[in-house]
């Protein structure tokens, strides 16, 4: 997704009209929009495009730009769950955002996300997230980079046997767990395992779907999806030419050791048939230390973006480490939120946050951390608030409030999913 910052045209476009698309629109003209933009698709592309597309205009959350009579540009908002820390938050993702080329650079683009984020703020998103293709525009309403999405690429030699538990850590067996096929039937179960897989490994920036989408993804005619009981699941599919063609590992979600013993099991299978694998994966996923080999490798990161919508709504739905205890004073400047700013108590204990505000007038002698959109999007996913300090997105606090918070927020946010 993106929108391309360099000026095309001349002069601000200065009568469009942004709405909501619905039934009644003319869904080709945005199909050709879109082609426009990001280039030609193919017949299936087109087909999942347009329903997702006409699902998210039934929802409400399809924007449309139009000016001088006809689609300028567009914008879609996936109702997402994104987890932190063992606990699901209600995330807007942001999709297929484009401008009519010879219309980029003239304010189209910019008052539409403003139309996005004023929509994902009334629908009640704590949050929203998106994978840029340029970043001026969306830093400039506040969006920040926030974690990754990490592509593995693994030499088939070191999934012809995977590495057998450990008996000296009192670890069971590696039997146990059944595997069958799955498909576009399962998509309600499937999202129960992703979502409990998340919330035993106390993930970071995760994601799971509403069923639409998913069930279409799980239909694709090119995945090969697999369930390990109630307890994992996995989806692969082919690239390349010819019968051996690169195996490409989508995701691996598993609840227990065996589950995902098992799922890794089906996917080692076909190392005789490719040299190598690629797969999604987590920086520190358990399949890292199955491999028989230390020649696996992140080969790709592609970065995604954060916003804290509602501040306050944010902090309560996220999850904190439970032994973690913190009360910090934060200064918060949004002026695209303005309901986010203000002088405000951070209170982290018992695995759960509070954003309280706090009156000027009432405000102790502490220096309070100040954070921009931007820093405040970051500091929720994980980055370290020295880190945040050299960039340029805080200022002030105290070294103690600098340990502490990092403390509140450690994550390391990824996601496998991409839209």
């Amino acid at each position: 997704m993106g929108i391309a910052e360099r000026a095309v045209g001349s002069g601000l476009v200065t009568d469009v009209v942004i709405r909501a698309i619905t039934g009644d629109d003319d869904m080709g003209a945005q199909v050709e929009l879109a082609e426009h933009a990001f280039g030609v698709y193919s017949a299936g592309q087109r087909a999942g495009w347009t329903y997702v597309a006409g699902l998210r205009a039934r929802q409400g959350l399809f924007l449309g730009a139009f000016a001088e009579g006809r689609a300028a540009g567009a914008a879609m908002i996936h109702d997402l769950r994104q987890w932190w820390v063992g606990r699901e938050v209600p995330c807007a993702g942001i999709a297929s955002v484009k401008v009519a080329p010879e219309l980029r650079g003239r304010g189209v683009g910019r008052r539409l996300m403003t139309a996005v984020l004023a929509t994902v703020a009334e629908r009640g998103y704590p949050l929203s997230a998106l994978f840029p293709a340029t970043m001026p525009v969306y830093r400039s309403l506040g969006w920040e980079l926030a974690g990754g999405k990490y592509q593995a690429t693994i030499p088939a030699r070191s999934l012809w046997t995977l590495v057998a538990p450990d008996k000296d850590a009192g670890s069971a067996g590696s039997g146990g767990a059944g595997v069958r096929r799955a498909g576009a039937e399962d998509a309600a179960r499937i999202i129960g395992i992703i979502g409990r897989a998340h919330r035993a490994a106390r993930d970071a920036g995760a994601l799971t779907w509403d069923e639409g989408p998913f069930r279409q993804w799980l239909g694709r005619a090119d995945l090969y999806s697999y369930l390990a009981g109630d307890e994992g699941f996995a989806a692969y599919r082919w690239g390349g030419d010819g019968p051996h063609g690169q195996l490409f590992v989508e995701r691996v979600h598993a609840v227990t050791p065996e589950a995902l013993r098992a799922l890794w099991s089906v996917i080692a299978s076909h190392s005789s048939v490719t040299r190598t694998v690629t797969a999604l994966t987590a920086p520190d996923d358990p399949f890292w230390w199955l491999t028989a080999e230390r020649d696996a490798t992140i080969s790709r990161r592609s970065m995604w973006m954060l916003r804290v919508v509602d501040g306050p709504a944010a902090i309560a739905a996220r999850g904190f480490p439970p032994a973690v205890a913190a009360a910090v004073p934060l200064e918060i400047n949004d002026p695209a939120r303005p309901a986010n700013s203000g002088r405000w108590q951070l209170e982290v204990a018992d695995g759960q946050g509070a954003l309280t505000p706090v009156a000027s007038s009432t405000a102790r002698g502490e220096t309070p951390l100040t954070l921009g959109a931007r820093g405040l999007g970051a500091l929720y996913a994980g980055t370290p608030v020295a880190t945040l300090r050299l960039a340029g997105l805080a200022a002030g606090g105290t070294p103690d409030a600098d340990a502490a918070l990092d403390a509140a927020f450690a994550a390391r946010a990824y996601m496998v999913d991409d839209f």
